[in-house]
């Protein structure tokens, strides 16, 4: 799985607080939106989102990379 894929998908759902908004903007599916979400997880060891039926919120862990990926993906921008 292509991380860098993965890091956009992860900015677009934290930042739209939705999978389904995130793979429309990405242009892929809400199941493939979720498991580049899942890759990043494993690769870090760490729950990036609280998820419910209804919402979708960054956890601590997830708040701080966030802000990690969103400057890194900039810069590549």
């Amino acid at each position: 799985m292509d991380t860098l894929v993965s890091l956009r998908v992860f900015r677009q759902v934290a930042e739209n607080g939705s999978f389904t908004a995130a793979a429309e903007r990405v242009g892929i599916s809400t199941a493939m939106a979720s498991k580049h979400v899942a890759h990043l997880e494993r690769q870090l060891r760490a729950r990036l989102f609280n998820r419910s039926s209804r919402h979708v919120s960054l956890t601590e862990a997830g708040s701080l990379f966030y802000e990690s990926c969103r400057v890194a993906l900039d810069t590549l921008d």
